[in-house]
């Protein structure tokens, strides 16, 4: 089995290593692990301001429709807040793409549970178990990505209210 994640999610040369067909691949088991019962679900997708991040949070959110699920998407956000954000409006995972202080040409998926927190080992291996065996994605339903780009406002107004009660 291959190890895709390290320490903090999933990083490699962007188009190299982490390529848009990963990505979708990603996108498209995580929705369909989260998809217990035949329910839809919906997933918080933000990026960082690197060159191949528009490309690849594309390619996760064509990955968790061709599943699907719904994507929350909140474009450009600090990572902090897709944690957040996630548990805020009950969306049954995050994701992040970014590689935060790495060169500019690479990029990474960073994943968060429906509480904001990191995936956990047995998780991440669930992943990747599911990515080693995929096959090519053949979408059997369509999901949908809805506009949240008005939630970094809120997080922004939310910080703000929170430091002034301080």
């Amino acid at each position: 089995m291959t190890r895709l994640f390290g320490t903090d999610g999933i990083r490699g040369k962007a188009g190299t290593d982490l390529t848009r067909e990963l990505a979708a691949t990603i996108g498209e088991k995580l929705a369909t692990l989260l998809s217990h019962g035949g329910e839809k679900p919906k997933i918080l997708l933000a990026r960082d301001t690197r060159i191949s991040g528009q490309m690849l949070a594309l390619a996760v959110a064509s990955g968790i429709c061709s599943a699907g699920g719904e994507v929350l998407w909140a474009d450009v956000i600090p990572t902090p807040a897709v944690a957040y954000l996630t548990v805020k409006y009950g969306a049954s995972a995050g994701v992040m793409i970014t590689a935060s202080h790495n060169p500019a040409e690479y990029n990474g998926i960073k994943i968060f549970t429906k509480n904001g927190c990191k995936l956990n080992d047995i998780e991440e291996v669930e992943i990747e178990k599911h990515i080693d065996n995929a096959k090519i994605i053949k979408a059997q339903t369509s999901g949908r990505i809805l506009n949240g780009e008005e939630l970094f406002k809120k997080y922004v107004d939310e910080v703000l209210n929170a430091s002034l009660r301080l």
